[in-house]
């Protein structure tokens, strides 16, 4: 078809964040260290491509730890774990590698306290997702999960003045601010976390595609279905008013979406590979659209990096696989 794309306007930022990074990153040491095969306790990050590229390399990825044999090298995945699913990994002996992102990490750290301190713990998420399941694994008989202000509305509490509240760091930003705000309304002496839950990745990613959406007739975004923040960047995009898909690569951009578009963003997930971004960007290269015609819409720059976990940190700086 005759091509109507003039401009293409590449988010910024987009793809990995600090903690996709140092996941993946800590299954590749793991294999450079320990050889073929390394289970994987679900998928390290959901980007079925990065898992695919894992696999092929010889991560074996399970549901559960059950699954692993006994003594068998296993790593958590980024999303995190409930303390229960570590207790059963040493019963096995497993050798684990905890890949759990340190923001996960510190909502796990402030729900548990909140529970010890004797709080009913709110938890503003999504039920069935693998963060959510493990953080409400720290205190499952003091943290209740809300996914809307409906809930919040209908939620029951032992003690109203002794409520705290945390929230999965990959939510819409918009959205959980009044979900929020619906339970200081109801619980005015509600507590929560020193500082946000949501991650900056989450946050920024977010913002960027907010604020480009009203320059674009359409927008793209790389993720795959199950990536919880890449499904909150199309519905961003669309509460804007802008047309948006979310795409796993360049292969599933459907012709009618391009009819008649003069100017496409594309963004992509925290768990999306750049290199994905670059083919999307080739196949309108391939439809006429020339280097002049695309552009970075940058928002905000970004420097966080994350440490890997410890046992292949200590591999790498005694002279192990680099």
């Amino acid at each position: 078809m005759p091509n109507s794309v003039e401009k293409l306007l590449l988010a910024s930022p987009r793809g990995y964040c600090a903690g996709v990074d140092r996941a993946v990153q800590t299954v590749e040491r793991a294999l450079d260290q320990h050889g073929a095969p390394v289970y994987v306790r679900k998928e390290i990050v959901h980007n079925k491509h990065v898992v695919e590229e894992l696999r092929a390399r010889g991560a074996v990825f399970v549901e559960e730890h059950t699954e692993v044999p006994e003594g068998a090298v296993c790593v958590f995945s980024a999303h995190g774990i409930a303390p229960s699913v570590r207790a059963g990994a040493e019963e096995r002996g497993l050798v684990t590698i905890d890949a759990t992102c340190p923001l996960v990490t510190k909502v796990h750290r402030e729900a548990s306290r909140f529970a010890e301190q004797g709080y009913t713990v709110v938890l503003v998420g999504h039920d069935g997702h693998e963060e959510v399941e493990g953080t409400m694994g720290e205190a499952p008989d003091q943290i209740v999960l809300v996914q809307d202000e409906d809930d919040v509305d209908a939620l029951e509490v032992d003690d109203p003045e002794r409520v705290a509240f945390t929230t999965q760091t990959t939510l819409a930003v918009d959205e959980t601010a009044a979900i929020i705000q619906r339970l200081r309304e109801r619980f005015p002496k509600i507590v929560g976390p020193r500082t946000d839950d949501i991650c900056y990745a989450t946050t920024n990613r977010q913002a960027a595609v907010k604020q480009m959406a009203g320059s674009c007739d359409l927008m793209l975004v790389i993720g795959s279905r199950n990536s919880s923040n890449s499904v909150r960047l199309v519905e961003v995009a669309r509460d804007c008013g802008t047309e948006a898909h979310l795409i796993d690569n360049a292969k599933e951009v459907r012709e009618e979406w391009l009819e008649g578009r003069r100017v496409v963003g594309i963004s992509s997930g925290a768990s999306a590979p750049e290199n994905l971004v670059a083919e999307l960007v080739e196949l309108f290269r391939e439809r006429g659209v020339s280097d002049e015609q695309i552009s970075e819409f940058h928002v905000v720059s970004e420097d966080v990096r994350f440490m890997l976990p410890k046992p292949v940190r200590d591999t790498v700086s005694s002279g192990g696989a680099s």
